[in-house]
């Protein structure tokens, strides 16, 4: 019976997967909170209920019934042998990401703008808040030397925004399930979405503090240069931003430069789904 429940579910996390498609059309106001709830659910609830299947077979045992089926040891193997997995590529994840973040402290700090910002020494135009909870901002030398004020402003704070937003943390843990799902369809596609959209969000909300016009030549003058970092650590200006996203990018910033769209907090009802699993323990004897 419990081969059968991970049989079920990894049935219906391929099924989820399977269901994303790429949105069309541009309009920030009216879409982004559809499009973001969509991305996350299908995103996070696959690996969600795998993970909490996993947990249900462990607690039941290889001893006793369920609905009359017997259980066994194969299926309690391979629920071991998936969070065992997932959790080194956690640990593994963790270290890589301590360690580049013990490599920026080796990095010039100075004084920009009334904060504290890291110097990286390359002669490209890059922007980040690289870290966790409590990021560090790290801009290029190039990029110090290329912008006027102006523009250097508005890239601050649109970095300032992933700051407001937390998004090094948040996806930090988005980033771990990208790495533990790759199995899944359509991982990276929608983990390219949540990109574009979290960055959709830090652009309307810098274009709250700068001119947008200046937002958008920093975007466009940025895309081009890509600096390696650790990715699930940071958040940057456009360093995953593709010709066509920026165009998505520099639209939904033009045209409509009001506030960011909020997510109201009861749109997360959807994950108590991922618990379901978790009743199957009442039903063992």
């Amino acid at each position: 019976m419990h081969l059968a429940m991970i049989l079920v579910v990894t049935f219906c996390a391929f099924g989820l997967r399977w269901s994303w498609s790429t949105p069309t059309g541009t309009d920030f106001l009216t879409s982004w909170s559809q499009r973001w709830q969509r991305s996350l659910i299908l995103f996070l609830l696959p690996p969600l209920l795998a993970i909490a299947t996993a947990i249900s077979v462990i607690l039941m045992g290889t001893q006793g019934q369920m609905i009359g089926l017997p259980a066994g040891w194969f299926s309690y193997a391979i629920a071991w042998g998936f969070l065992i997995y997932n959790f080194f590529l956690l640990v593994q994840l963790i270290v890589t990401g301590w360690r580049s973040l013990h490599k920026i402290n080796t990095y010039a700090q100075v004084e920009l703008g009334g904060q504290s910002v890291r110097i990286l020494e390359l002669p490209t135009m890059f922007a980040a808040q690289i870290g966790f909870w409590q990021p560090q901002l790290v801009v290029s030398r190039g990029l110090l030397e290329n912008l006027d004020a102006a523009h250097l402003k508005a890239v601050i704070q649109h970095e300032q925004a992933h700051l407001h937003y937390r998004d090094t943390f948040w996806f930090f843990w988005l980033g771990c399930i990208r790495q533990v799902t790759f199995w899944l369809p359509n991982t990276q596609a929608i983990w390219e979405e949540l990109l574009i959209l979290r960055e959709l969000r830090a652009d309307r909300w810098a274009a709250q503090s700068v001119d947008t016009l200046l937002l958008a030549e920093s975007i466009l003058w940025l895309v081009s240069d890509k600096t390696d970092s650790t990715e699930i650590f940071s958040a940057a200006l456009s360093r995953w931003t593709t010709r066509d996203r920026l165009e998505e990018r520099i639209e939904a910033l033009l045209n409509q430069p009001e506030s960011p769209v909020q997510i109201p907090s009861w749109s997360f009802a959807w994950l108590f789904l991922a618990f379901l699993p978790l009743i199957s323990v009442y039903f063992h004897s």
